[in-house]
Order: C-alpha cells, then sequence, then structure tokens
C-alpha cells in the first residue's frame, strides 16, 4: 500500500487592494490632523461635535471599519464642558417650552415670539406688548404676562440681558431727545420691575438700549416699523455672559446704557 503524501491544507487569501492601505494611512492622517489643530485652539464644543461628525462620516463608509464616538475624543459628550453645555441646552430648551404654553393659552403670538439663538432664550415683547408708542412706562396689560416671566426667572442661573429697540421714527420730546433714550428707558424699566416685584439679583440683569440700529426688518412700511419695535428679554448662555462687561469685583453690571 502506498503512503499518500499530505497536502497542504492552509488556505491562501487574496491580498488586499493596494489603495486601501493608502486609504487607510491617509485617513489616519487626517484624524491626527484634527486632533493637532484641537489641542491648540480652545475648545469650542458644539463647534467640535461637528467636527467629530464629519470625521465618523470619512471614518464609516468602509465595512467593517469602526466609527469615532464623542467620548472617545477630547471634547466629546464625556468632557465638563459638553456635559455643562447640554446640561444648559436643555434647561433653556425647557424654560422655551413653559412660555410658549403661557402664549398659547392666552392667544399671546401676536405680541410675543420666543425662540432660542445664539445668544440663547429671546422672548421678543413686540410694538406695543409693553408700552404704548413713545412711552417707557408699562401699560397694565404687560403686567400679567411680565409677572409670569419674572416667576421663570428667579430660578435660572444664566445672566439675564434686556433689550431695547425702536424703529427709526425720530422722536424729540424733553424726556426722550431720541431713540437712545427711549430704547434704554424701556429696557431699565423692565430690569426695575422685575428686580422691585421678583427680588431678581441686580447682578443677573442688565439693561441695554439699541434704539433705531439693530432693526429685524426694514424700516420701509408700518408693519416692518413695528416689527423693530420690540424689547428682547434675553437668558443669555454662558458664553455669552462672559463676553459681557463686569462691574467692580468682577461683579456683572447692573446696566449697559
Amino acid at each position: 500500500m502506498t503512503k499518500r503524501k499530505r497536502r497542504d491544507s492552509g488556505l491562501e487569501l487574496p491580498a488586499s487592494p493596494g489603495w486601501m492601505t493608502t486609504y487607510g494611512d491617509m485617513t489616519t492622517l487626517i484624524l491626527t490632523f484634527f486632533v493637532l489643530l484641537f489641542s491648540f485652539s480652545r475648545i469650542d464644543v458644539t463647534r467640535f461635535q461637528d467636527v467629530i461628525i464629519s470625521v465618523q462620516g470619512a471614518l464609516g463608509i468602509l465595512e467593517g471599519g469602526s466609527t469615532l464616538s464623542p467620548e472617545a475624543l477630547p471634547g466629546g459628550a464625556g468632557d465638563e464642558a459638553t456635559l455643562e453645555w447640554q446640561a444648559e441646552q436643555r434647561r433653556l430648551e425647557e424654560l422655551l417650552g413653559k412660555v410658549e404654553d403661557y402664549v398659547e393659552k392666552n392667544g399671546l403670538e401676536k405680541k410675543v415670539h420666543v425662540s432660542l439663538d445664539e445668544r440663547g432664550l429671546v422672548i421678543r415683547f413686540l410694538d406695543t406688548a409693553l408700552f404704548d408708542l413713545g412711552q417707557a412706562d408699562l401699560k397694565p396689560e404687560a403686567r400679567p404676562i411680565l409677572n409670569h416671566v419674572a416667576q421663570l426667572l428667579t430660578s435660572v442661573p444664566n445672566l439675564i440681558r434686556v433689550e431695547g429697540h425702536t424703529d427709526n421714527l425720530p422722536i424729540h420730546t424733553y424726556r426722550f431727545p431720541s431713540n437712545w433714550e427711549l430704547s434704554t428707558a424701556r429696557a431699565t424699566t423692565v430690569v426695575r420691575y422685575f428686580v422691585e416685584n421678583y427680588g431678581i439679583a441686580p447682578e443677573h440683569l442688565s439693561a441695554a438700549g439699541y434704539g433705531e440700529w439693530r432693526p429685524v426688518a426694514p424700516n420701509d412700511t408700518s408693519e416692518h416699523r413695528a416689527q423693530n419695535r420690540r424689547v428682547d428679554i434675553v437668558v443669555l448662555r454662558t458664553s455669552v455672559a462672559k463676553e459681557e462687561p463686569q462691574g467692580p469685583a468682577g461683579a456683572k453690571g447692573g446696566g449697559e446704557e
């Protein structure tokens, strides 16, 4: 009987295409480049999250490849700064929902708008919702909505800026020589109302009058001018509040005129 020779049972796999090695090196270098840039820059959580998402898209297209999670790099969801930003965002969204509910329940949609923007939560009182034309004394019917807003703001740790805005129609009175004085007086009136009636800490408040110089619409029709006549109560994001002017001993100023 003849002995059979044992054949080699090893399985020879085809080699990977050469471009895959080059592609892997390239994506690794791109990731390293982004991390290096981040290490030399000021942490901007929102922007870095966008970078992570972009890198995920680039690295995740290979079948079976792993993708980055925000927790895997500095500045991700596990980072303290990110957690603080997320907590603040949830707090602002919750506050927005409460104000919106009150506005809808009381049919104030044409007088009060609520939104979130880069500054924070903006509660906008349009046209004559708070004040008569050319005046800076609160209207009696404005007090209920201000009372509700003030009650919500008493528990908010963020700084709050009240902004007065006017249209471009000039005003020349003894009390208000120009729209600067009118817009500032209106903002200050709201700030004083919060402090005197609800005990909101003055160091958490500031008043700013911008006159006609920050319009949200062209001043070419009566409807557009009505949009520009407004008072904004802005619950500032922490990142924005850090750029606010400071008073003595590092305290935040209670007015900006």
